[in-house]
């Protein structure tokens, strides 16, 4: 099963956005595999990586590899938390120090 979320990009000064905006991914791999351990965490992170790209037939996305785009992100696993609250939802997650899109921090 792969990690979806409609959520898009939003600012706080958007107004009111759904918690998945900023927390469906780390609170997958955080809560479900990390301290649940319903999920390796090696699968929670395919499961919103490699698994959508190739289901979506997003061919040099996904994965690590020469040629492909360097969308990437940093985490520290013990660090890693969800924050977004249904009345506070702008709240990036801790313990996500870097994120490169198409290789641009």
């Amino acid at each position: 099963m792969l990690t979806a979320s409609d959520g898009g990009i939003a600012l706080p000064e958007d107004g009111f956005v759904h918690v998945r905006f900023y927390g469906t991914f780390p609170r997958k791999i955080a809560h479900y595999a990390r301290d649940r351990g319903i999920l390796s965490v090696p699968h929670a992170v395919r499961s919103a990586t490699s698994l959508p790209a190739q289901v979506l037939g997003l061919r040099d996305r996904g994965l690590v590899r020469e040629g492909f785009h360097a969308d990437l992100v940093v985490f520290h696993l013990d660090e890693l938390e969800d924050r977004a609250t249904f009345f506070d939802p702008h709240q990036f997650p801790a313990g996500i120090p870097w994120v490169m899109v198409g290789g641009t921090f």
